[in-house]
This record gives C-alpha cells, sequence and structure tokens, in this order.
C-alpha cells in the first residue's frame, strides 16, 4: 500500500529523473573517449622517435595547430664552381616539348612532278603545316612554293626507306601523325585533320586501307599507298632501327607493299582500317567517272579519292569537295541559328536580345562621341573617304570589287526570298553607306533602285534599303621571319652645314637615351659640305666634331664615327648610297634627322619592326606646333586646350602637355637593312639608266625607293616615341613636284591646330581693323 502510493507520488517526476540519469551516463561516456584519444598510438608514430609530434621541451604542450611562417632561403652559388648560364629556347612551344599535330609526305616522280604534284599542292597545301614532296629525281627542280626533297635513287623500296630515314631524322621531334601519299590521289585536307584529332598519339598504330597480300593470313594486311596511310610517331621510331635491314632482305615492286612486309616482319604491326572508334574512308574512282555526278556514301565521306590521272581531274575533286563541305556548313549555321533563336526566349532580355544576323556579336556601343564608329558614303563610280583627305576620288581596285560584291549579293538574296513571285533587275545604286565595325566586320546599308517583275510580266520601279554584314572570319596567324631585340642599330644622321648649331642638343639627347643606358647602337655623321664651304676657310662642323670627341672621352668604349661628303644638292638618297657602301650588308640602318630624338623603345620598335628580306619600317613622329601661335598648355588648360589632340609625350622642361600632330607628310625617318637598300637600289639601277637616273635621285626619298624598286612590305605607323621641336623644313626647289608639294604641306600642317589658326586669325583682323 505504501509503495503504491510511493510509485503514485513519483510519477509526475519519473521522466525527468529518467533524462537526468541518461544525461550524466552520456557525459561520462564522452570524457573517456577524449581521454582515450591522447593515447592512440597511431598519433604518436607520426612524430619523432622518441616522443609526440612537434613537443614543446618546457610544457610539453602540442603546437601543432599554430601557424607556419615561411623562411626565404637566400640563394647562394659556390664561387669555386663554374657558372653556367641558362639557355632559353627560341619558341615556348620547344621549351614545353609540344609538338605539330599532322606532317604529310607525297610520293611524286620525275613525269609528275610539275602536273599531278602541282595539283596536290594547289589544293591541300593550306590546309596542313607542312607538307613535303620526295623524288627519287636527282638535282630535282622544285615549282614555286613547293618543299622537294630528292633522294637521287627511284627504286621504289629505296625511296620509301630514304623518305621514312628523313622524316624521322629531321621531323621525328616534332610531328605527332605522320601521312604518306602519292601524288595520284585526292585528300579531303579538314576531314583528314579531324582525323589525325581524334587518335591517341600514345600508340603504334598504321591506318589506312587494309589489303590483304597475295598468299598471306588474314592478319597480315599492308596500307594501299594510292589511298594514303598514317604511321604514328611511336612507330616510326621504332621502325627506324629496322630500315637497312628490310631493305636488303625484302624484295617488293611496290613502296607500300614493302612498307607493310617490314612493319609485320619487324614489329609484327600490321594495317588496320578502323580504331578508336574512326573508320579510314576511302574511295576509288572508276575510269572516265565525273565528279560532279558521283552521289555515293561511299564517295560523299571519303578521306581519300584515287587514282587521279591527270591534274584538271583534281581539281574537280576538289571543287565538288569544297562545295560539299559549304552546304554542310550552310546547314549547320542554319541549325545553330534556330537553337540561338529558341534559347533567347529563356533570356532575362527575351527576343529583343537577338542580334542580327543571328549568331553574331551585336554592334559595337560606343560609350562616348570619340568612339563612334563613322559610316563611308561612296556611289558606284566614286568613293568620299578618300586616304589622302581629298573629298572625292574614284572608287577602283579592291574597293570598287568590294562594292560589286556587296550589290550582287543584296539582288541575290532578295531574289532568294521572293521568287518565284517577283524577280528584281538592279537599275542603279543609289547610295551606298559602309563601315568596318571591329567586333562583326564589314556593314554596309544600300539604297537600290530595282525593277520587280511579277510571274505575268508586269514590270515596276522599286527603291528599297537593304543591310548587308561581312562578317569577320577566322582569325589566322600570319607567319613572319623571327626577329630579336639584341639586333645592333647603326644611327645614321645627314647634316647640312645650316643643321650644324641644332646637332649639339641632338648629341647630348644622344648621350643620355643611348650611351648612358648602354643600348647596342652606334652613330655616324655624315657632315655635307657646300662646293665652296670648309675651303681655306674655318670648318662649319669643328664644334660637332668636337661634340662628338667629347663623348668619346666620356663614354670609354663609345665610337661616334663621321665621314665628310661635298654635294651642291645633297639628295637623300646619295647620301645613303655612300653610308651603305661603308657597312656589312646585314647592318640595321636606322636613319634619322637632327631633331630626331631616339630612345630605348624607339630602337626596340626599329630592330622588331625592320625584318631583313621581309619589311622595312618608316615611323610617323610626332611635331610639335609652332610655340608662338601654339603656346605650351597647363595641366589645368590653357590656350589651344580644345578639340587639339593630346601629345604622346610630356614637356621635360614645363611638366605640361605639348601641342602637335603626327607629321604624315615627312618621311625622312626610317629603319632598314642594307642588304635590302642594296637590293633596292639595284633594281633602280637596272630599270632607270643614264639622265632618267639622274634625275629621279634627285627627286626621291629612301621610302620613295623601297616602295617603288622593292618587293618588301613597307610598314609605315605612327611612333609616339619621335617627339621633334618645331622647326621649317628646307623645301629645295630641285625636288620633284610629289616631294616639294608634301615638304610644304608639312610646313604649314605643323604651324598649329585649327582653333589657334583661327585665333591667330581673328586677332590679326582685330588688330587691322583698329
Amino acid at each position: 500500500m505504501r509503495l503504491s502510493s510511493l510509485l503514485a507520488l513519483l510519477r509526475p517526476a519519473l521522466p525527468l529523473i529518467l533524462g537526468l540519469s541518461l544525461g550524466c551516463s552520456l557525459s561520462l561516456l564522452r570524457v573517456s573517449w577524449i581521454q582515450g584519444e591522447g593515447e592512440d598510438p597511431c598519433v604518436e608514430a607520426v612524430g619523432k622517435p622518441g616522443g609526440p609530434q612537434n613537443p614543446d621541451s618546457k610544457t610539453g604542450l602540442d603546437h601543432s595547430d599554430e601557424d607556419f611562417k615561411p623562411r626565404i632561403v637566400p640563394y647562394y652559388r659556390d664561387p669555386n664552381k663554374p657558372y653556367k648560364k641558362v639557355l632559353r629556347t627560341r619558341y615556348i612551344q620547344t621549351e614545353l616539348g609540344s609538338r605539330e599535330r599532322l606532317l604529310v609526305a607525297v610520293l611524286t616522280s620525275r613525269a609528275t612532278l610539275s602536273t599531278l604534284a602541282v595539283a596536290v599542292n594547289r589544293t591541300v597545301a593550306h590546309h596542313f603545316p607542312r607538307l613535303l614532296y620526295y623524288t627519287g629525281q636527282r638535282g630535282a627542280r622544285a615549282p614555286a612554293g613547293m618543299q622537294v626533297v630528292s633522294h637521287g635513287d627511284e627504286r621504289p623500296a629505296w625511296l620509301m626507306s630514304e623518305t621514312l630515314r628523313h622524316l624521322h631524322t629531321h621531323f621525328g621531334a616534332d610531328y605527332d601523325w605522320f601521312f604518306i601519299m602519292q601524288d595520284d590521289t585526292y585528300v579531303q585536307a579538314p576531314r583528314l585533320a579531324a582525323l589525325a584529332g581524334h587518335l591517341s598519339i600514345n600508340q603504334d598504330l598504321y591506318f589506312g586501307r587494309a589489303e590483304e597480300f597475295i598468299g598471306a593470313g588474314e592478319q597480315a594486311r599492308y596500307c594501299h599507298g594510292g589511298f594514303g596511310y598514317l604511321l604514328s610517331r611511336s612507330l616510326l621510331l621504332r621502325l627506324r632501327p629496322h630500315l637497312d635491314g628490310c631493305r636488303g632482305d625484302i624484295l617488293s615492286a611496290r613502296p607500300d607493299e614493302w612498307l607493310g612486309r617490314c612493319l609485320i616482319d619487324t614489329l609484327g604491326i600490321g594495317c588496320v582500317s578502323q580504331h578508336q572508334g574512326q573508320q579510314y574512308r576511302s574511295f576509288e574512282l572508276a575510269k572516265n567517272r565525273d565528279p560532279e555526278k558521283e552521289g555515293s556514301s561511299a564517295f560523299l565521306s571519303a578521306f581519300a579519292v584515287h587514282p587521279v590521272s591527270e591534274g584538271t581531274l583534281m581539281y574537280r575533286l576538289h571543287k565538288r569537295f569544297s562545295a560539299l563541305e559549304l552546304e554542310r556548313a550552310y546547314i549547320e549555321i542554319e541549325q545553330l541559328q534556330a537553337q540561338i533563336r529558341n534559347l533567347t526566349v529563356l533570356t532575362p532580355e527575351g527576343e529583343a536580345g537577338l542580334s542580327w544576323p543571328v549568331g553574331l556579336p551585336a554592334p559595337f556601343t560606343p560609350h562616348s562621341r570619340f568612339e563612334v564608329l563613322g559610316w563611308d558614303y561612296f556611289t558606284e563610280q566614286h568613293t568620299f573617304a578618300c586616304p589622302d583627305g581629298a573629298p572625292k576620288c574614284p572608287l577602283q581596285g579592291a574597293s570598287r570589287a568590294d562594292v560589286g560584291d556587296a550589290v550582287d549579293t543584296a539582288l541575290e538574296q532578295l531574289n532568294r526570298r521572293y521568287q518565284p513571285r517577283l524577280r528584281f533587275q538592279k537599275q542603279r545604286l543609289l547610295n551606298g553607306y559602309r563601315r568596318f565595325d571591329p567586333a562583326r566586320g564589314m556593314e554596309y546599308t544600300l539604297d537600290l533602285l530595282l525593277e520587280a517583275v511579277t510571274q505575268r510580266g508586269h514590270r515596276r520601279s522599286l527603291a528599297r534599303r537593304v543591310s548587308l554584314l561581312r562578317p569577320l572570319s577566322r582569325v589566322e596567324i600570319l607567319p613572319m621571319p623571327y626577329v630579336t631585340e639584341a639586333t645592333r642599330v647603326q644611327l645614321v644622321l645627314p647634316l647640312l652645314v645650316a643643321e650644324a648649331p641644332a646637332a649639339l642638343a641632338f648629341l647630348e639627347a644622344f648621350a643620355s637615351s643611348v650611351l648612358e643606358p648602354r643600348e647596342h647602337a652606334l652613330l655616324t655623321l655624315l657632315l655635307v659640305y657646300g662646293p665652296r664651304e670648309g675651303r681655306g676657310g674655318p670648318d662649319p662642323f669643328l664644334g660637332v666634331k668636337a661634340a662628338a670627341a667629347e663623348l668619346e672621352r666620356r663614354y670609354p668604349g663609345a665610337r661616334l664615327a663621321w665621314l665628310a661628303v661635298r654635294a651642291e644638292a645633297p639628295s637623300q638618297v646619295r647620301l645613303m648610297d655612300v653610308i651603305s657602301k661603308k657597312h656589312p650588308v646585314d647592318t640595321l640602318f636606322f636613319l634619322t634627322t637632327v631633331w630626331t630624338r631616339p630612345g630605348s623603345e624607339v630602337l626596340n620598335r626599329c630592330r622588331m619592326n625592320a625584318i631583313s628580306g621581309w619589311q622595312a619600317f618608316f615611323p610617323v613622329h610626332f611635331q610639335e606646333f609652332n610655340p608662338v601661335l601654339s603656346p605650351q598648355r597647363s595641366p589645368q588648360g590653357g590656350p589651344g586646350a580644345g578639340p587639339d589632340p593630346p601629345s604622346p609625350g610630356v614637356d621635360p622642361s614645363r611638366g605640361a602637355p605639348v601641342g602637335g600632330r603626327f607629321d604624315r607628310q615627312a618621311s625622312a625617318e626610317g629603319c632598314f637593312y642594307n642588304a635590302d637598300y642594296l637590293a633596292a637600289r639595284a633594281r633602280l639601277a637596272g630599270e632607270l639608266a643614264g639622265q632618267e637616273e639622274e634625275e629621279a635621285l634627285e627627286g626621291l626619298e629612301v621610302m620613295d625607293v623601297f616602295l617603288r624598286f622593292s618587293g618588301l612590305h613597307l610598314f609605315r605607323a605612327v611612333e609616339p616615341g619621335l617627339v621633334q621641336k618645331f622647326s621649317l623644313r628646307d623645301c629645295s626647289p630641285r625636288l620633284s613636284e610629289e616631294l616639294y608639294h608634301r615638304c610644304r604641306l608639312s610646313n604649314l600642317e605643323g604651324l598649329g591646330g585649327r582653333t589657334q589658326l583661327a585665333m591667330a586669325l581673328f586677332e590679326q583682323e582685330q588688330a587691322n581693323s583698329t
């Protein structure tokens, strides 16, 4: 009775008692786990022998949770050991060990080198990084644009063996795949390049159209040489030691059979037509078969077509496959545009964010009035955006062909859209506008006067505006010769007697910007005396010679050479002839003026832009305005601070921007190699003879010689590092009409900006009126 009453009394508190008991039990169990973690033998095992990891010797505490502080270890080189200079490769591709994907080798002969081999080169050479032609003819003359390797023996096995040996020796470390074909084979180059891109390079692969040997088993197969075959780099490396043995042991009249037997006998590797899901597809073209009428799936999907009996058939095959690839590209573009339209609805902008044409970037959006892209107006006969600044000039050359192509394309697209209901015929172009958008390409807006003809023969004249876009295609890197900034620059300064006082400032600037930082450059002074100057009287260049000697004393190792010539009417070309004979042909000249101030950046751009046998560089210097008409501007603005263009440099004496403009009319500065100048000069002498040459030299500058008598690229660009003080050029009446006009125009444009000239005229009129 008492027990039941006690339970009834404790029943409300029973959950509390059970909860406290369970909590205390779990707490005691957790304490035992924490204490046991410090005794884990696995933790001690990772520390130092004899104790736990990172113990403190005084406190016995573990400091493993503290942050580690880095310690800088200074570089130390043992002076007793010889210093070994680290040589860097010319290209980063060589240093990284990366290789090109595919090299194509074409086996040709004496009879087909100038016919079928040329046809192969014209159809596929631009698709591959390197295309080589191997022939057994000794001393074969290579057609233009083709790299031919002559082995000197036309035996099939010997030719194949020497071809593989040459590929291994010269290109074994540079390419992953080697495709060997005959010159009577047409190859669909884009498909072959895509096939090589899908195959793994870390394998021994002999890939092509597999053929069985006569009397051999099914496993013994060789790749038919008429349809071409791929050899992996690893297989070529393994095959190289066995080439000599195969050439002596295996007899075969066909090079492809000889190679197949060599691979099977030495390495046990046969030809395969399918690998890693990729199948080598080829097509055997029947005799007198028209490629335009061939429509089988085997033909349409083939990598190679064989045999091709003549060059004309090779071009017809190329035309057929190019049309097929173009059609596939258009279909793929239409599919991508449809997908873009469907996905544009799901974007936050909706259909408003869809640009035209679909899939191309939207037009450039200017952020200020200075970034607005202007439109050039043209008609079918004239353009109103001329390079020389004239308001109107004839539309000719590439510009005329470009406009004609745009008009024809617009008419073709209109007929494609409205036929057969309407047929349009062009009457004339009313207005034309075009501009180049760097984000899209060349945009056109054409106002066309058209004659619309219905199906019933009704005619009516219509004026319609159409918009077209010639998009930017795939960007390609132009191959350029290798240049370096370590080339020594030979500065040439022609000096007239009137320019002698200004030469002292040039020499001081040359010392501070070239001699003091030890730039790899030399200076030659060409002192031009008049007919009577310096004869029996004081030397007008005495101060210049003394200043040059002082610089040589101040900077040991520097040498400033000078040459003295006498001329009544000095010509820039004649003066350059004198300098050219005194230097080697590999000299890089920098033709300069007394007002030029070359620095390290200018010299480096001279080295990089002047390429021997390829390009000559004539920079456009920045000419300061007349300080009387265009005073210096303060940093906060001042006279003439309105619409005049900003200066590329800063006046060192005032720290204020300098007003001026880039003088496009002057071409006195130039960078070129002596060999290129001598070649252009020899061509000038060959085309002009006697009195005609003498008259031409009086009216030509060095840039004109390169422009008219050299096949080099002539690079003309603004050079912000060349800043010249204001000076009026001496325009000799002995110059040609064009050069005299350019000289006068340079002096007039160098007076000041339009704002300064207008203010000067306004002030003069105000003074005259009062």
